[in-house]
């Protein structure tokens, strides 16, 4: 049995809804007549007559909560059953149109057929034109390879140990360990050339005193490029590489005496000799006249050099013009003031210098060879041996510097400014190189 409440409550509804139905007619009606399909405009009257004094009337605040609750739940029922309709005739449309492009995509047997045969004719093709381009890769590459090795660089030549003592007088690993120590302070001028290359030009430069131009050449740069390279690293590897040449101790030239010089000569302290380099005949007459040296008979710069008996360069004189006598290079060079008593000067031309020696307790030895023609003196007749095999090694110790064909080349006058740096740089290289 339903609550008397709930009774109540449903009876009021249906009297509400009958009284309106009584005071409404067909003209409230958009169809002419109510209705009763609850989704119909004309399940309730919409149509109503008003006045103007009708729009000055105001709007309950408050709308009764049962009208309320019975207008969202139609505005609901009519939302879903829109949507499901509107689901349905989507669904069917795409369905159709699905069918239909299906039976569009649809193609003949035999045009099938001959498609599929163009593709395995096209992915046989893929494959030829594939293999066609490794191949043609492999063979640039190989191709790349053999000009780089006949492009010259320091790659092309670093595992060859003859060619890198031939160009540089220097084996690969003291090539590598010379850079290690220059890399910090020179600069690599050029792209193109690595700094290898850098240093490669520059050992050429002194080992074979090859032309600006030859070299040029070689690397596929410009003239004035090497002449850039060798100005600016010449001048930064004679600062670096000066205190290899540097006056040695007693006891470190001991450890390295030649056995010739064991004997008579074990208190040789250094040989001495000088250098006389070429230059072009300078433009002013006061240069031409401090140059020109009556031996060469040729405009020379003379350095004084010291060696110790086993061929390290240990002493390198500053530059001297060609008229400058050997006593007066000697002895404003500072070489005196190296010595200490008893210290014993080898060399194998004559130097004026025996009176100077001796006021430093040092003293002056000039082997000498048995000529044909000249009985040796009786000082000399015991020892023609030992002084001969003396003389030969002075020589050959005296030949490594003069290895580095630059100290025999003419200078030209645009780089007679580096020169004293050129010889400061074959010193000590001389040092690096193998006896």
């Amino acid at each position: 049995m339903p609550k008397k409440g709930k009774r109540s409550q449903a009876q009021k509804r249906r009297r509400r809804i009958e009284a309106l139905l009584r005071t409404s007619n067909a003209t409230n009606y958009a169809s002419g007549e109510a209705s009763v399909d609850p989704e119909s405009p004309d399940f309730f009257p919409s149509l109503f007559e008003y006045s103007e004094q009708d729009q000055d009337m105001e709007a309950p605040d408050v709308m009764d909560s049962s009208i309320l609750n019975k207008m969202t739940r139609r505005d609901t029922c009519i939302r879903k059953s829109s949507f499901t309709e509107a689901s349905r005739s989507s669904t069917a449309e795409e369905a159709e149109e699905f069918c239909t492009d299906e039976q569009d995509a649809m193609i003949p047997l035999e045009i099938y057929n001959k498609l599929q045969v163009q593709h395995q004719q096209l992915m046989i093709e893929y494959i030829d034109l594939c293999t066609k381009s490794y191949a043609l890769q492999e063979e640039n590459n190989q191709l790349k390879e053999e000009l780089c090795s006949r492009m010259f660089s320091f790659s092309s030549i670093r595992m060859k140990a003859q060619q890198m003592l031939f160009f540089t007088g220097l084996s690969t690993v003291i090539f590598e360990w010379l850079l290690s120590k220059l890399k910090g302070n020179v600069p690599a001028m050029y792209s193109t050339l690595s700094l290898e290359d850098h240093l490669l030009v520059v050992l050429m430069k002194l080992r074979l005193g090859l032309r600006n131009e030859d070299i040029a050449l070689r690397f596929a740069v410009t003239e004035n490029a090497i002449s850039n390279i060798l100005r600016n690293w010449i001048r930064i590897m004679a600062q670096t590489l000066k205190p290899m040449i540097k006056w040695p101790t007693r006891n470190a030239v001991l450890k390295k005496m030649p056995k010739c010089f064991q004997k008579k000569y074990r208190q040789c302290r250094c040989i001495i000799d000088y250098i006389e380099v070429f230059i072009e005949t300078p433009r002013c007459m006061m240069d031409q006249a401090q140059t020109w040296s009556n031996y060469k008979h040729r405009h020379t710069v003379k350095y004084l050099v010291g060696l110790t008996p086993a061929g390290a360069v240990c002493f390198l004189s500053p530059g001297w013009g060609g008229s400058v006598s050997v006593k007066e290079m000697v002895s404003n060079s500072g070489f005196f003031e190296l010595l200490e008593p008893m210290d014993k000067i080898l060399a194998i031309r004559g130097f004026p210098i025996r009176e100077d020696l001796v006021a430093y307790q040092a003293t002056l030895h000039i082997p000498h060879f048995k000529k044909s023609d000249k009985q040796l003196c009786a000082s000399e007749a015991g020892t023609p041996g030992r002084l001969s095999n003396v003389r030969i090694h002075l020589e050959r110790v005296i030949g490594r510097l003069k290895k580095f064909t630059i100290l025999t080349s003419v200078i030209p006058r645009n780089q007679e400014d580096i020169l004293g740096d050129m010889v400061t740089v074959c010193g000590a290289l001389t040092n690096l190189c193998q006896t």
